[in-house]
This record gives structure tokens, C-alpha cells and sequence, in this order.
């Protein structure tokens, strides 16, 4: 089955197009975010902005995730032998762990030095992971 959403003409296409839609998604609304949390739009409420933009952020990771695994499982060995997919993963994870701290820290309700290191770190670690699958089609 899986193989055949690899030929499938339009099949594979169109999970890329999901994937890149959840990107937009998500790192559009991480993006919104950080930048208010980093200090700019300081007349934006915060917490709100957050109700608003995170959700969207977490529908384009469940998009990012289940197209992700069904482009992943067309082609795993290769796919799991290329250094740019190991670092993505990596990233991935380091992303998890960046959002799990911050919301354990207080998430929305402590804007403080620490949020906003985590807020510039979370955009680098989203551009790397970004960068990196793009990369994958090439190494």
C-alpha cells in the first residue's frame, strides 16, 4: 500500500502540499508569537494573541505529523540514512522539549527573560527543522 502512494501520481503530490500547508501553519502562528513575546506589538495582549495563534500552530504540527509519517513510511531506510532527516528529528525533538518547558514554566502567564530566550530559541530550532527538510531531497 504504502508503495503505492510512492508511484501514485498525484497521491505523494498532495501530501506534500498538506505539509507544507501544516508548515505554514505552524511556524506562522510560532512566529506571531514569538515576535509578540519578544517584545514586538507590546498592545497585543499576550495571552490572547496566544488562544488565537496557537491552536493554528498545533493544527499545523498534527498536519506536519501524520503527512510527515505517510511520506516517511513510502521510503524509511532511505529516508532514516540521510544525515539532514536525523538532524530534523533531532530538532523535532529539541523543539518538543523547548515547548514543554516553557509551558511547565507558566507558559503564557510568565513573559519574562527566560520566555524570551525560549521564544528566540523555539524560531531557530523551527527554522533549522525548516531548513533541514528541505535539504533532505538533496543529500
Amino acid at each position: 500500500m504504502w508503495t503505492g502512494l510512492a508511484s501514485h501520481p498525484w497521491a505523494y503530490p498532495a501530501l506534500e502540499t498538506v505539509h507544507l500547508l501544516g508548515i505554514a501553519l505552524l511556524f506562522g502562528g510560532l512566529l506571531v508569537f514569538e515576535l509578540r513575546l519578544l517584545g514586538l506589538a507590546r498592545r497585543l495582549d499576550l495571552a490572547a494573541l496566544g488562544r488565537l495563534v496557537l491552536p493554528m500552530a498545533l493544527l499545523g504540527f498534527a498536519l506536519c505529523l501524520l503527512t510527515g509519517l505517510a511520506m516517511f513510511s513510502t521510503q524509511p531506510q532511505e529516508l532514516l540514512a540521510n544525515p539532514a532527516f536525523r538532524i530534523k528529528l533531532l530538532l523535532l525533538m529539541l523543539a518538543g522539549a523547548n515547548a514543554a518547558w516553557f509551558h511547565a514554566r507558566g507558559g503564557l502567564a510568565l513573559a519574562d527573560r527566560a520566555a524570551r530566550v525560549q521564544g528566540l530559541l523555539s524560531l531557530w530550532i523551527w527554522i533549522a527543522v525548516i531548513i533541514c527538510g528541505r535539504w533532505i531531497a538533496y543529500i
